[in-house]
């Protein structure tokens, strides 16, 4: 008699989320000891030694609940019980404050850090991440509700880096009814049916809502929508970096009149490129931002500079957008442009009344 067929489908995907890898390698399943990631890491226990790949786990405690740390030991256990080895409980110091980019962005980066350390510390080739399909489908309605552009609408890719998402098209009840087939008991965490996080107001209002009003299958729907939009997404991506050398000025910073005569798809996309460049955190670097670096190419009317995550100024001057790593060294304004016409720094226009073009004298006056 063969496995359940919800364990089934779940060792499917984890199958195939294991292409490419090479026997010997070691693959860890982040748990946080949820039904979707424990699901995971059962899947990866049954499928690493089929493919001769060893299998590790790695769960995190954010310490931000009572009993957080005897919580990631238990889970720790758990995976060490399914046959994982290396099994590593991390602690982490979820930062706060408003540079955090609020508590979801603030756990997810320490989150991801300590998960990258993890696979520093082992040699992990890969590490497998147990977000569904709802996952994905509430990333894409986030997204559309944020207006946060096409790329946050192409979702959650299936891979990236040493990162991989193998249950992407599978559902989050399916991955539930797998751990009951498992006699797996896994823990719900509180935080996802708090309604003060938006991603449990989406997942517990908004789409039982759409659900109800349109029909069954709004969540696939979604989840196809990411698919669609990842592949062009990507393709763009693809025509950006191959456009980077013409856009680059070879004497350092980016040429601001080739930038604004670029496609606004592929000018988007060098302007992000060059902020994470420049040492803009790319979990915090939003379309907002991205808007106000094409604003300083394509349509300067006096700013001074625009503002980006991670202590970084982007600054026009003579034709060219620059970057300053700490707010500290970024350009001070010029005192005269070139035709000897004295600029009043409280404003930043000339003697005449006039802005000074971006060819004649630095941005002055930021508009953040």
């Amino acid at each position: 008699m063969g496995p359940h067929p919800a364990v089934a489908e779940v060792r499917r995907a984890v199958r195939r989320g294991l292409d490419g890898l090479t026997a010997g390698d070691l693959v860890l399943a982040a748990c946080s000891g949820g039904a979707d990631s424990l699901a995971l890491a059962a899947a990866l226990a049954h499928e690493a030694p089929r493919q001769q790949l060893r299998a590790g786990g790695v769960t995190v405690d954010h310490g931000l609940q009572p009993g957080s740390a005897e919580r990631a030991r238990r889970v720790a256990a758990v995976l060490a019980g399914l046959g994982l080895d290396p099994v590593e409980a991390v602690p982490v110091t979820v930062a706060a404050g408003p540079g955090a980019g609020g508590p979801e962005a603030a756990a997810r980066g320490a989150r991801y850090q300590a998960l990258d350390q993890a696979a520093r510390r082992t040699g992990a080739r890969a590490i497998l991440l147990g977000h569904s399909l709802d996952d994905q489908a509430e990333t894409v309605l986030l997204g559309l509700a944020r207006g946060s552009g096409a790329r946050s609408l192409a979702g959650m890719p299936s891979s990236r880096g040493h990162y991989r998402r193998p249950l992407l098209g599978v559902r989050r009840a399916t991955l539930r009814i797998a751990c009951d087939a498992l006699d797996l008991r896994p823990w719900d965490d509180p935080h996802n049916a708090d309604p003060a996080y938006a991603r449990a107001r989406v997942r517990h209002q908004a789409l039982p809502a759409l659900e109800t009003a349109l029909g069954p299958g709004v969540a696939q729907a979604l989840a196809r929508t990411a698919g669609q939009l990842r592949t062009d997404a990507e393709a763009l991506d693809e025509l950006a970096a191959g456009q980077v050398p013409l856009l680059r000025d070879p004497g350092g910073g980016w040429l601001a009149g080739a930038l604004a005569a670029a496609p606004a798809a592929i000018r988007a996309r060098v302007l992000r490129m060059a902020a994470i460049e420049a040492g803009c955190p790319p979990g915090k670097l939003t379309a907002r931002h991205v808007h106000a670096l094409n604003a300083l190419v394509t349509r300067w009317h006096g700013q001074r500079w625009a503002t980006l995550p991670g202590g970084v100024r982007a600054v026009l001057r003579y034709g060219k957008l620059t970057f300053a790593v700490n707010v500290a060294d970024a350009p001070r304004p010029s005192v005269a442009d070139p035709g000897n016409h004295p600029v009043r720094r409280e404003t930043g226009k000339d003697a005449r009344g006039k802005w000074p073009g971006p060819d004649e004298a630095e941005v002055m006056v930021g508009r953040e």
